[in-house]
């Protein structure tokens, strides 16, 4: 790790490309999970009374198979540089931050400065994806045979960013929902990206027999202790920030019918409406269960992807 990767544009560029099929691989391995998730947390008027398996045959039995993933187009539009920016930003991050405050006798790098990196990578990303996360949760929330409640919804990419930008209230309705998710980007951000680094490390220190196998002098964790340490890690952000998510949901989704409006005003409203709703369970973790199926291995595929393309494209992969 060098201060010299932080000025060179082939090592930018791979961790781009790197991150970014991470994240469409995940991200479309979970997609039928992904939309059952959101109908799930907004309550949707065709799937509230369904459960995660039920919810997942109704869409087949409504709408078709391919329903499952509806939304993933948008979801791979955005995903792409939201997971290009996010890996390349954490490594960018945690080489500025090992670098500012290695220890000077020992020369090791401060495990815990790769939380910090890891959440500004996450707000890095998020801020410059959002408008495409929030049309993605848009077109998941689109029921096929069934009009919405009072306020028609396009069904396309570039027009529902345009119907947002024009009705309502233009950059302000393309960020409508930023809020909640920074807040939530911070700890999960820096929680994934630290969890799963120290799990890397001490897999690699305390079992390099089971976990890992050497290569060039050095101790590379293989396949199924990455995806290990990344379900971990995902697990384990995902509870500590589930309602945000929840608030994030419901106000990108506040404008499509007369009914959610009242989850437009800011999320700390929504929260607290969402309680006083529908409680905890119900309300600020509903959808859990199909959180940790869903999350756990999308984490864990992200990461374990992330790490097989940087040793592909010739990128170090220590801890």
């Amino acid at each position: 790790m060098s201060s010299s990767d932080l000025k060179n544009p082939v090592f930018m560029a791979k961790s781009f490309l790197a991150g970014g099929i991470a994240g469409m691989t995940s991200k479309t391995a979970v997609a039928p999970l992904d939309r059952i998730k959101i109908l799930l947390q907004v309550h949707n008027i065709h799937y509230k009374e369904y459960g995660v398996f039920t919810g997942l045959r109704a869409i087949i039995r409504n709408e078709k198979f391919l329903s499952l993933y509806k939304g993933n187009g948008a979801q791979m539009v955005r995903i792409f540089p939201y997971a290009a920016v996010q890996y390349m930003s954490f490594e960018i991050y945690k080489r500025g931050l090992s670098i500012l405050f290695r220890e000077a006798e020992s020369g090791k790098v401060n495990h815990s400065l790769k939380f910090f990196a890891g959440s500004m990578a996450g707000v890095t990303s998020a801020m410059m994806t959002y408008p495409l996360d929030l049309v993605r949760a848009r077109l998941a929330f689109h029921v096929s045979h069934a009009g919405v409640d009072g306020i028609k919804i396009p069904t396309s990419i570039v027009g529902t960013l345009v119907y947002v930008f024009q009705n309502e209230g233009r950059i302000v309705g393309l960020y409508r929902g930023i809020t909640p998710t920074v807040l939530a980007m911070i700890p999960y951000g820096g929680c994934n990206f630290y969890m799963f680094e120290r799990l890397k490390h001490l897999a690699v220190e305390y079992m390099p027999t089971i976990c890992g196998y050497e290569k060039d002098g050095k101790t590379i964790l293989n396949i199924p202790s990455k995806l290990l340490c990344g379900g971990i890690a995902g697990a384990i952000g995902q509870t500590i920030v589930y309602p945000l998510d929840v608030a994030r949901r419901r106000m990108q989704l506040s404008m499509t019918s007369n009914e959610t409006k009242k989850f437009s005003e800011g999320f700390l409203k929504t929260l607290n409406i969402t309680y006083k709703d529908y409680g905890v369970a119900r309300g600020l973790y509903r959808g859990m269960s199909i959180n940790y199926i869903r999350a756990v291995p999308m984490v864990a595929v992200s990461f374990s992807t992330y790490e097989v393309c940087k040793q592909l494209l010739g990128l170090e992969t220590g801890i």
